[in-house]
């Protein structure tokens, strides 16, 4: 083997190592993982930590930048919450950080939507005769939202993920009309009063620890 042949082959072989290596420290593309989640909400008198369950899906670009979107479901209703009922959310966005060997470290930002069973209370007619031709109703309520915070992933092997998120839910309630009752003491009667409900936007602190499958 002449020097050009010897050189030709060592450099082969230092692409082919330095492109195994670069596949090895790439993370495996895709990844799906139980969630545990739990998230503050507003009732009355204070602050609930409600819990729930959820899934995620994520998409590694490379060891720095992936795309992903989860959802979670609360295991309970609240009556005495503001909104009431159940709690469901759906997001999806970007993760960006720093990955190392065995753990990693990223920020995550991602808009969505939460859903409150029982968000809207309002009144229907539902005649115009008996001693009260009225019905109460309890609907749900979409707001916009945006899941911001940080998280901590660790390794135990290739295939394998454990990762806990810790962020500020930031919900925005539009502002609404809906209906009331105002009673009238000198007729006897109820009349359907409409009434609005100003825009606000609220901070909750919310903490997912997962399990995950890459492959």
């Amino acid at each position: 083997m002449n020097k050009r042949s010897l050189i030709t082959t060592l450099l082969f072989i230092l692409i082919v190592q330095a492109d195994v290596f670069a596949q090895t420290d790439e993370p495996p593309r895709y990844e799906v993982a139980a969630e545990f989640t739990t998230l503050n909400r507003q009732e009355f008198g204070g602050t609930r930590a409600e819990a729930g369950i959820g899934a995620r899906f994520t998409f590694n670009f490379n060891k720095t930048f992936a795309i992903e979107g989860a959802a979670h479901g609360s295991f309970s209703d609240c009556d005495h919450c503001y909104p009431a009922g159940r709690v469901f959310d759906i997001f999806g966005g970007v993760k960006v950080g720093k990955r190392y060997k065995s753990w990693g470290i990223f920020a995550k930002a991602r808009p969505g939507d939460v859903n409150f069973t029982y968000g809207r209370f309002t009144v229907v007619q539902t005649g115009t005769t008996g001693s009260f031709p009225f019905e109460f109703q309890a609907k749900g309520l979409d707001s916009f939202a945006a899941d911001l915070g940080g998280v901590v992933e660790f390794y135990p092997s290739r295939r394998i993920v454990t990762r806990f998120d810790a962020g500020d839910t930031i919900i925005h309630f539009s502002r609404r009309t809906d209906n009331g009752l105002s009673f009238d003491p000198t007729t006897g009667t109820y009349t359907i009063v409409p009434f609005t409900t100003p825009a606000r936007t609220t901070h909750n602190f919310q903490f997912v620890a997962s399990v995950g499958f890459r492959f």
